[in-house]
């Protein structure tokens, strides 16, 4: 096996496809307290050339009360519509730092029924560092009907989460850090208890790319396989608030897995729960 992913273009492609009336580029940059970043901000100072702005905060189910949860069909169709977007378009998303918060875009516009969706290699930040072009007038597309198709059986709710748990069906990626899977580290949201979740195989995020792109075919699947993950079996991934599994999905899907869900509540959800079982242990335990 070699190569990258089907699933990633160039900038020099997308550069190169600039203008073209079916493509639609979408900055679905999101950034953690941490990162010291301003999405929106950033958006205003310069971005591609006829991208418009996704915002994963925004574009939610709100009535959990967890963060960015995945919206209704009705409310994503009628949000992207008014982008200009259309399911059948080539869709190429894109953030800061290049494989972070696109992967949920990523997966979230497949999830709804787009098929010809794509993440921008290196992101905005390797955009920059070439010198491409910047825009900062903000795009004002005609409204289109956005057709969904929800795919939901790849949004995991947390009673079929705790059902996994109980009888080890699907294999379970985190792709929180070695050190909040082990419990040694805090959790970056307050009241969340520190661990993992019973049979859990860790997966850092970060493992996945390097200097904002995503690794090669064969680095995807040895990351993988020496986490203890079977190509054979269904995955769930998870993550703090469901942005970062999506990497996960992303290196799976890459290498051809498609028998994989996304546990869209995530650790926000799982480590606040009294009734959601937590165990620690070093983050290559295979039993827990």
């Amino acid at each position: 096996m070699s190569g990258t992913s089907r699933f990633v273009v160039s900038s020099e492609w997308l550069q190169s496809q600039l203008g073209s009336p079916d493509l639609k580029i979408v900055d679905t940059s999101f950034y953690l307290a941490a990162q010291n970043r301003n999405a929106d901000a950033e958006y205003a100072s310069g971005h591609i050339p006829g991208a418009v702005r996704f915002d994963h905060d925004k574009v939610a189910d709100h009535s959990t009360g967890l963060p960015h949860m995945v919206p209704s069909p009705d409310l994503f169709a009628e949000t992207v519509g008014k982008m200009g977007i259309r399911e059948t378009d080539r869709i190429v998303i894109y953030d800061g730092p290049g494989i972070f918060s696109a992967p949920r875009g990523w997966w979230l516009f497949r999830t709804m029924g787009a098929q010809n969706v794509f993440i921008l290699d290196g992101g905005l930040d390797g955009w920059k560092a070439e010198g491409r072009p910047l825009d900062t007038a903000v795009p004002q597309p005609e409204a289109v009907t956005f057709n969904t198709n929800f795919r939901v059986d790849k949004v995991i709710d947390f009673q079929t989460m705790l059902s996994i748990v109980s009888d080890g069906s699907r294999q379970i990626a985190d792709a929180r850090s070695s050190g909040r899977f082990a419990g040694t580290e805090p959790e970056p949201r307050a009241g969340l208890r520190s661990g993992h979740m019973p049979g859990a195989r860790s997966l850092p995020a970060g493992t996945f790319s390097a200097n904002g792109k995503l690794r090669s075919l064969p680095e995807l699947r040895k990351a993988i396989e020496d986490a203890g993950i079977d190509f054979g079996q269904p995955v769930v991934t998870s993550c703090g608030s469901g942005i970062t599994a999506a990497i996960i999905t992303l290196a799976l899907e890459s290498l051809g897995h498609e028998d994989n869900a996304l546990y869209d509540g995530s650790w926000t959800e799982w480590g606040s729960r009294e009734d959601a079982p937590v165990v620690g242990g070093p983050p290559d335990s295979k039993v827990a």
